[in-house]
């Protein structure tokens, strides 16, 4: 399971060292692809095989579904992180998550997010549930 929050950037030959805490369980050969909001998910190998199972159970007729599969396989790119650590973001990725330098690398269960900073920041500012807010979540979700 991957958890943990690092700050890391991207080089120029547009590399990002993943965190030692998550190589072993990542493996080498991963998928990554664009998430549900601005960052990339990176996939050990297996996790991708899971989840795409589940996106292929969808119903092919269902238009919302089509959208909802596509966008996560037309983004997708198999990658494998080298010897050092290192893991070339392809240009399009970087792209649609506004990634220029500066990097936050989140494990989050099953998969990695990987965030501009300034995006990470924007949304951690917005979004992360604080006290009263993690109690109610707690008590909705059953936690």
């Amino acid at each position: 399971m991957f958890i943990g929050t690092y700050d890391n950037s991207i080089d120029a030959k547009n590399r990002v060292i993943i965190p030692a805490k998550f190589r072993e369980e990542l493996g080498y050969k991963v998928v990554l692809t664009v998430g549900i909001d601005k960052c990339l998910y990176l996939y050990p190998y297996s996790e991708w095989e899971r989840f795409a199972i589940k996106l292929s159970a969808l119903p092919i007729s269902d238009e919302r579904a089509r959208k909802f599969s596509r966008s996560f396989v037309a983004n997708a790119e198999e990658c494998e992180v080298d010897r050092q650590g290192r893991l070339t973001i392809p240009a399009k990725l970087r792209k649609i998550a506004g990634i220029s330098k500066e990097l936050t690398t989140v494990g989050y269960m099953d998969k990695i997010e990987i965030w501009s900073r300034e995006e990470y920041k924007n949304f951690e500012d917005d979004s992360l549930m604080q006290g009263e807010q993690l109690a109610k979540g707690m008590l909705e979700y059953g936690i």
